[in-house]
């Protein structure tokens, strides 16, 4: 399986008054890292988008292990866990400098358009991208 990686910095505004990063930062990251995931992948979200696609979160899990301080540099590792022609479940681990990790987690997209907010096909509308993401989820099977 391909794992896509992202380096954030820890800002200062992502921290609550405890000194350490406010969970919701960490939904924020883990789009970071699907980004850059479709991109490594040589993929657009961007020009899905423009032909009026939209990949909304149906599920999020997030497991919080150790927390993030300002000052740290986080480590976002992305991959496909799982897909299916209506689904894509992507996998997240959060890291810290120390190479502790610091959260698992999970998403699960959908395709939508983006006017009526009806689900599509990611099979039939993005066959290429389907394609990609088989071959990528399946390197290590």
């Amino acid at each position: 399986m391909y794992i896509s990686e992202k380096r954030v910095e820890v800002r200062y505004a992502e921290t609550d008054q405890m000194g350490v990063v406010y969970h919701a930062n960490y939904v924020i990251w883990l789009e970071l890292g699907r980004t850059q995931l479709i991109e490594d992948l040589g993929l657009s979200y961007v020009e899905m988008e423009k032909q009026g696609i939209v990949s909304p979160v149906l599920d999020l899990q997030v497991t919080y292990r150790k927390a993030m301080r300002y000052g740290e540099r986080a480590l976002v590792k992305t991959w496909i866990e799982a897909l299916n022609p209506l689904r894509v479940v992507y996998g997240y681990e959060v890291y810290n400098e120390k190479e502790e990790l610091c959260i698992t987690a999970s998403t699960t997209n959908i395709l939508v358009k983006q006017d009526t907010f009806r689900p599509v096909s990611f099979k039939k509308f993005y066959p290429e991208w389907y394609e990609v993401y088989e071959k990528a989820k399946k390197q290590s099977e």
